[in-house]
């Protein structure tokens, strides 16, 4: 057996005094002048201990001071604990949640509140978004939600009320399946992984449309540019620079917020808590990851330990042995390991632009640390993060890779025009988006190989011009076998939505009548996100018909990813071929991507549709979509 290390021992990164503090008192949410008696039982770094089950629950949605950072601010909590309990469910049985909104008086995170049922299938009167398919909670008010449980698996809810979700307003689902699940495991563990900020959420929007880039602390140096002169070439590297500072975007831009802003939690606990599960030696332990941030994608994995999926966004898979993944806002991941050979494992979740990381253990008894591996290096985005690839889907490399005579050309797909430039289309041009919908296309087998294409799309009108859109992918290609910049290192085998298969055929059977486009644009420099160019407050619903089956084609035009969140209905993620490949309720879209998946229209109503990071939400990347007779 081995011995147990401290971080320090480990040879991680020597701590600020501001990431020390962030360990006291509990380990993360600390007790705060006015916290409730019994606040502390829920805030144990081991296991999963706020659970509550059956059919019949009471959730009191309040505000409670917490001390993440050295710094107490208030965050929304559901009966007193953040994140809020654990639900844990039985297929087949019929849930009954009263929810009452419990908020102080002039509270910082308004009177009104919500509860979203994440990836359930359900009454759209029950899926919790305030203006859509119910009027929210109001203060000292209750709301009961009702529906029958159709589905197994790792879930979560969170409030869908402006920014209380990043608030802390988030908390786990477990449905137990009702028929014996196809692997075994002896521990059941949730890992969720959020971000906090001390900021207000709404002061944090401010500062993104103000100074989008505020986080971005990592651009290039001069010491970069010799270095990469070094390596590619005098001209290569100053036509690189020349390039990117026209369109006034930096290839070190991969997130929005990162760690410079936010501190990282695990089910609650900052790193330096230490959130522990417990094992012995030959068990097989079963670990829910749920990403439940607001803006950030983490990549993780267990050093020294195997990780075999089994079940992506509630739906079991075919078995897939990984040493990492990525995962994105909003989805889950269920992975068995079999700790074995040393006595503690360190569970590993750093930020997808390696800005900061948050750690948990693995161990056999409670107080003992592994070993905690160093940041990744930073990614930079490439040409196909920006639509550019070369056709078939082949990373054309670095920016800095590229000649003079490469380079220009991609310019041609983008609008850098100057803020006088022509305005969008009005909202009636966007509509219901009756002009993405290229008719009935009944019998279109031969359309599958469409998914992986990557020809040069037709962009819809209301993009051009627009001062509001910066990009435009111009050969998108798929990339379900990338698992994301800068995964994959050091021999290190790396998740891609390629190796996902679901265990069961496609639910439906039939082929898609229809085909609907849509796709994802903004201006990262102005903090505007949209549909089409279009922001919601300006949009139209997309009409579906009870009953139909229809393909949606997404294209990213920006140089982001974005989880694409479908309420109400599953998303049948298809492969290259345009075949069925796995079920999931979030679509992760990749830089420059364009993928494809099947949705059956079985639940009547007005649903969310929109990207699952917040802020993105929040500006305008967000549509409605009714389902009618």
């Amino acid at each position: 057996m081995t011995s147990p290390f401290s971080t320090r021992d480990a040879g991680a990164p020597l701590l600020s005094r501001r990431r020390f503090v962030q360990g006291l008192a509990l380990g993360g949410a600390a007790l705060a002048v006015g916290v409730p008696r019994g606040f502390a039982a829920t805030r144990s770094a081991v296991g999963n201990p706020h659970v509550l089950s059956g059919t019949d629950f009471d959730l009191s949605i309040g505000e409670m001071p917490v001390n993440f950072t050295g710094a107490t601010r208030p965050a929304v909590v559901v009966n007193g604990s953040l994140p809020a309990p654990l639900l844990r469910w039985k297929q087949g049985t019929t849930v009954n949640l009263r929810v009452r909104n419990a908020l102080p008086p002039g509270s910082i995170h308004g009177h009104e509140t919500s509860i979203h049922w994440h990836g359930m299938i359900l009454p759209a009167n029950m899926d919790g978004v305030p203006g859509l398919s119910f009027d929210g909670i109001h203060r000292g008010e209750a709301y009961q939600y009702r529906f029958d449980v159709q589905q197994h698996g790792t879930y979560w809810y969170h409030s869908h009320s402006a920014f209380q979700e990043q608030a802390g307003l988030y908390g786990p689902i477990v449905i137990d399946a009702a028929e014996p699940e196809p692997f075994s495991y002896q521990r059941d563990y949730v890992v969720m992984l959020t971000d906090w900020t001390d900021l207000n959420p709404e002061q944090l929007m401010r500062r993104l449309k103000k100074m989008a880039d505020y986080d971005n602390l990592y651009k290039r140096t001069v010491g970069d540019f010799f270095r990469d002169a070094q390596k590619q070439g005098l001209g290569a590297t100053v036509q690189d620079r020349k390039m990117w500072g026209q369109m006034r975007m930096t290839p070190t831009d991969i997130s929005d917020v990162n760690a410079n802003t936010y501190t990282y939690l695990m089910n609650g606990t900052t790193g330096l808590g230490n959130w522990t599960g417990l094992f012995k030696s030959g068990e097989k332990v079963r670990l829910r990851f749920i990403n439940g941030s607001s803006m950030t994608y983490f990549d993780v994995r267990i050093p020294g330990l195997k990780m075999t999926v089994v079940a992506v966004d509630g739906n079991y898979v075919h078995p897939v042995t990984i040493d990492e993944f990525r995962i994105a806002t909003a989805e889950t991941i269920d992975v068995i390991v079999e700790p074995a050979g040393q006595d503690a494992f360190t569970i590993f979740a750093q930020d997808s632009g390696r800005t900061g990381f948050v750690s948990g253990t693995l161990t056999v008894r409670e107080g003992l640390r592994a070993p905690i591996p160093k940041l990744d290096p930073r990614p930079i985005l490439t040409m196909q993060d920006m639509g550019m690839a070369g056709h078939g889907g082949h990373d054309m490399g670095a920016m800095g890779g590229m000649s003079g005579g490469d380079a220009m050309p991609g310019m041609a797909g983008m609008d850098h025009s100057a803020h006088g430039a022509a305005p969008a289309a009005p909202a009636a041009t966007d509509g219901a988006m009756a002009g993405m919908d290229h008719g009935s296309m009944a019998g279109m087998s031969g359309m599958a190989g469409m998914a992986g294409m990557s020809a040069m799309p037709k962009h819809p009108a209301t993009e051009n011009g627009n001062p509001l859109v910066d990009n435009q992918a111009m050969t998108p290609t798929s990339r379900l076998t990338d698992p994301g910049n800068g995964m994959g290192t050091d021999g290190r085998k790396a998740l891609s939505y390629s190796m996902l298969r679901s265990l069961f055929n496609d639910p439906d059977g039939r082929e898609p009548g229809r085909e609907l486009e849509m796709h994802l644009t903004g201006h990262m420099e102005k903090f505007a996100w949209s549909f089409n160019g279009v922001k919601f407050s300006d949009s139209g619903p997309i009409k579906l018909n009870y009953g139909e089956r229809l393909r949606i084609v997404l294209v990213n035009d920006t140089m982001m990813s974005h989880p694409i969140h479908l309420h109400g209905m599953w998303s049948d993620l298809e492969n290259d071929a345009g075949e069925f490949q796995v079920r999931k309720h979030t679509i992760d879209m990749q830089p420059g991507s364009r993928r494809t998946y099947r949705v059956r229209a079985d639940a009547l109503g007005r649903w969310a549709y929109h990207c699952h990071l917040l802020y993105h939400m929040e500006s305008g990347m967000m549509r409605s979509v009714e389902v009618h007779e």
